[in-house]
């Protein structure tokens, strides 16, 4: 440990029970030591089969957010090219981008599905098949496709695999065996439905060739599965074409037009009420019912946040399910940790949304439409010298010497065989005593936005591991 430093890290509680080796396997409540890899097959555990064990599908927004879904331990990703994709304000990639990113996607064994889930209008028809013949050409894992017409397109393109967009309001098996049928491979499913509802959809149409998607975290709209014209109708920004402003999250009062003046109690405050602003959805306390609904893939929302958002959410979703399928009672002894690691980043109040049959009251943040955190992303880790034990990182908000900080490590610096901090705890707690610039001048703080510097750490750490502090 480096002088002057405080080293602290979490422990859990060793469980009875829990195997030592292998992979468990759940079927019905019993947890029993299983094979090496769990299975991907589809098959219910009611019927005395085995549960899936669902993917972890993290938002990419531009290369680096892609970069830090990688790290930290995405097994898929979704973006979104320069047209056709929902989430116009976003960086999103251009043709050269993506196939640089499905490159480095697939060179670290992550599958990449790119968004084209616009409603489309006649302009938007012209270049559609060639553009999947593009993303088919680059090696794009499946396209995810909302409009009937884009979908027709898509199809086309002989061996693409076609997701359908959660815009298309899949909210019963009928559809979704619609969708099979005219040979999509998935459907990501609304948001509006239970998890009993979910898993009947699973057990009439789900098989080897064809599976749903359901998110589990991220933010919430008012309106169905995202279909709504409050933003194109208020401000001319269409969200049916990615440009959503969000007026759900703006300040209302309620005024009825006979009764000019005359305020009715709908406030919560003397400024007025966000009635339409949803809290944001939270299931990492629910991944057995989750995983028993049949689901193959967990999304989380958020192309247009934040890198450290994307993995902090990756990380904990990652390690919720890997402790899951180790043994249910270890991820039953972790669930407050994983909560009050995803409040670390930018949220809004966290609720179940309809998963358990409806939403649970009450559904809308009303005081404040603002993101709260109890820690901002400070810097990340460029590179690493195990010799002095000086780790160079790039800043994202400032920091000081004497500040108390925590380092957030990736997937490759607790899981690698070839990572130097292989089988380390994945978060250490310091405080700052040494920090140099690139001119190899003592500094005390670091005010600028990506600055380049080094700083004395008190364990190992490597390229894309995070440093952060409370707020």
């Amino acid at each position: 440990m480096a002088d002057g430093s405080s080293n602290e890290t979490r422990k859990f509680p060793s469980l009875e029970g829990c195997p030592k080796g292998g992979v468990v396997s759940h079927t019905r409540d019993i947890c029993v030591a299983g094979s090496e890899s769990p299975p991907r097959r589809f098959a219910t555990p009611l019927q005395g089969g085995e549960f899936i064990k669902p993917e972890i599908l993290s938002p990419a927004g531009d290369f680096e957010k892609l970069q830090f879904a990688v790290a930290y331990g995405a097994d898929a990703v979704y973006i979104g090219g320069k047209q056709f994709s929902l989430r116009a304000n976003t960086k999103n990639f251009d043709d050269a981008e993506l196939r640089k990113a499905i490159e480095y996607a697939h060179a670290h064994n992550v599958r990449v599905y790119v968004a084209a889930n616009i409603f489309a209008h006649n302009a938007d028809i012209s270049g559609l098949e060639g553009y999947f013949q593009s993303l088919k050409n680059m090696g794009a894992d499946a396209v995810i496709v909302a409009d009937l017409g884009i979908f027709d397109i898509a199809r086309r393109v002989p061996g693409l695999e076609i997701h359908i967009s959660t815009q298309a309001n899949i909210t019963n098996y009928q559809s979704a065996q619609v969708y099979k049928s005219l040979g999509a491979s998935r459907v990501i499913l609304a948001r509006e439905l239970s998890f009993s509802q979910i898993r009947e959809i699973n057990d009439r149409v789900s098989d080897a060739t064809f599976q749903t998607e359901a998110f589990a975290h991220g933010a919430m709209c008012m309106s169905y599965s995202g279909r709504c014209l409050l933003s194109s109708y208020m401000t001319t920004r269409d969200a049916n074409k990615g440009d959503c402003a969000q007026p759900c999250r703006w300040s209302y009062n309620l005024v009825e037009e006979q009764r000019p003046g005359e305020y009715l109690p709908v406030y919560e405050t003397e400024r007025g009420t966000y009635i339409m602003n949803s809290k944001d959805l939270c299931l990492v306390e629910h991944i057995p019912e989750l995983v028993a609904s049949g689901v193959s893939s967990l999304k989380i929302e958020g192309r247009m946040k934040s890198a450290y958002y994307v993995a902090v959410a990756t990380s904990i979703y990652r390690e919720a399910v890997d402790d899951f399928f180790k043994c249910e009672k270890l991820y039953q002894s972790k669930k407050a940790y994983y909560k009050e690691e995803l409040q670390k980043t930018s949220h809004r109040d966290f609720f179940t949304g309809f998963f358990l049959d409806n939403a649970q009251p009450p559904a809308q943040t009303y005081e404040t439409n603002t993101y709260t955190s109890t820690h901002n992303f400070l810097a990340v880790v460029t590179d690493y010298d195990p010799i002095t034990m000086f780790a160079t990182v790039e800043q994202r908000n400032k920091f000081a010497v004497g500040d108390a900080v925590e380092f957030m490590r990736s997937k490759n610096s607790t899981g690698d065989p070839q990572s130097p901090v292989e089988n380390v705890a994945k978060e250490f707690s310091q405080t700052i005593t040494e920090i140099i610039d690139i001119k190899g001048n003592p500094v005390t703080s670091a005010p600028h936005a990506q600055q380049q510097l080094r700083i004395k750490v008190a364990e190992p750490v490597q390229k894309f591991d995070i440093m952060r502090g409370r707020i």
